[in-house]
Formats: C-alpha cells, sequence, structure tokens
C-alpha cells in the first residue's frame, strides 16, 4: 500500500476520532447544564399553580351553576 494512502488513512481517522470525542464531550456537558438549570423546576411549578388555578376556576364555574339552578327552581 502506498505510505501516502496509509498516512491520508489515519489523518482522516484520526480527525474523525478527535471530532466524536469533542461532539461527545459537549453533548455531555450541555446535558449537565440542562440538568442544573432551573427551567425544569420552574416549568413544573408553573403547571402545579395552572392546575389549581383551572380546578379553583371549575369550583366557582360549579357553584354559581348550582346556585342558579337552585334559584330557577325555587
Amino acid at each position: 500500500m502506498n505510505a501516502a494512502l496509509i498516512h491520508d488513512r489515519l489523518h482522516i481517522k484520526t480527525f474523525w476520532e478527535k471530532r466524536i470525542d469533542n461532539d461527545s464531550r459537549h453533548a455531555e456537558s450541555e446535558e449537565e447544564r440542562r440538568s442544573r438549570s432551573a427551567l425544569t423546576r420552574l416549568r413544573e411549578e408553573w403547571l402545579v399553580r395552572l392546575e389549581n388555578r383551572n380546578k379553583h376556576l371549575k369550583n366557582l364555574n360549579d357553584t354559581f351553576m348550582r346556585r342558579t339552578k337552585t334559584e330557577t327552581h325555587a
């Protein structure tokens, strides 16, 4: 085999191994950054608040509907 071809293959292999390693490290650091982020916790808190608000509004609406039904029948 030609020495230049072997050198080129080794160079290409080394290039892609470094690229994959760098990309893997970057993905790991990004995942770690996301796990430390408060965004997930804030989203969960807002979902709880929204659910509580919706329950409260539904209860108010149900109470209002019951009152109007009893007032119309009385």
